[in-house]
């Protein structure tokens, strides 16, 4: 048993896990169609996979997965999609770049992943203003006022 010093609260070494919250849409379906046009061989050559299509299998539902992930394609601007959404959203209220990285990765997967979205959060101007280093100082620290006992 673990006593905390500061609120005086007893922990019993159960950690707790966050609340992860996953928004279902109609995301899947539109993918699947982006997918197909993307593999045609007129729209081929936007896509570089650079021999990854030969890793790419697809589900019973016919969306192509790569490593169980979904594989999210440059066509239609779903990736743009995917990103603003997870980003965006209240309910994810603007994570970092490795915090965004991570949970994408659970589930989509396109090339050069990690530097789109690292460039992807560094162009959102909310998250920049939050940022520890372009915050202002509060000023001066001043010190209490001691209390005199009568």
């Amino acid at each position: 048993m673990v006593v905390d010093a500061l609120s005086r609260k007893e922990y019993s070494g159960h950690r707790v896990k966050t609340l992860s919250i996953t928004i279902h849409s109609h995301l899947t379906s539109r993918i699947k169609g982006a997918q197909s046009e993307s593999l045609k061989p007129k729209n081929d050559v936007n896509e570089t996979l650079r021999g990854m299509d030969k890793n790419l299998e697809a589900k019973d539902d016919e969306t192509y997965y790569f490593m169980n992930r979904i594989w999210v394609p440059k066509f239609g601007g779903f990736r743009e999609l995917v990103m603003n959404e997870t980003h965006k959203t209240r309910y994810s209220i603007h994570p970092g770049f490795d915090k965004m990285y991570l949970d994408l990765k659970q589930h989509y997967w396109w090339p050069n992943m990690k530097a789109e979205i690292a460039t992807y959060v560094g162009k959102c101007l909310t998250s920049a203003k939050v940022k520890v280093e372009y915050q202002k100082p509060s000023g001066l620290l001043q010190q209490l006022v001691i209390p005199e006992w009568k």
